[in-house]
């Protein structure tokens, strides 16, 4: 086993629930105000999922005020307190980038039963 494998498995959390693409998950974020620590939650529908390993990342798209807002999260990230499925999305593709043209009930994705 090469060092840079062994030094990267040590980092990678375990408890990670299983999270695919089109799901709605919830992410709670560690968050720093100048001496202040707290708690905030992100929740939204995957639309990406790249890389692996300690370097997995997933995109995270939610509308709120009617201006779509997406975030990067970098799942093994320290700052990262939970990521909880909401909902299970039923998709067919990898990316979901055409959400991000879509308003209302067409950006909706199917709930897989």
């Amino acid at each position: 086993m090469d060092l840079v494998k062994a030094l990267s498995d040590q980092y990678l959390k375990p408890e990670l629930p299983v999270m695919n693409v089109g799901d709605t998950v919830r992410v709670t974020v560690r968050v720093k105000e100048g001496n202040r620590e707290r708690n905030q939650a992100f929740e939204g529908t995957i639309i990406a999922k790249k890389h692996g390993g300690i370097n997995e990342t997933i995109t995270v798209r939610r509308i709120s005020y009617n201006v779509g807002c997406e975030k990067v999260f970098p799942v093994h990230s320290p700052s990262i307190v939970s990521v909880e499925t909401v909902r299970r999305g039923k998709v067919r593709r990898a990316k979901l980038y055409y959400l991000r043209d879509r308003v209302g009930k067409r950006a909706k994705v199917k709930e897989r039963i």
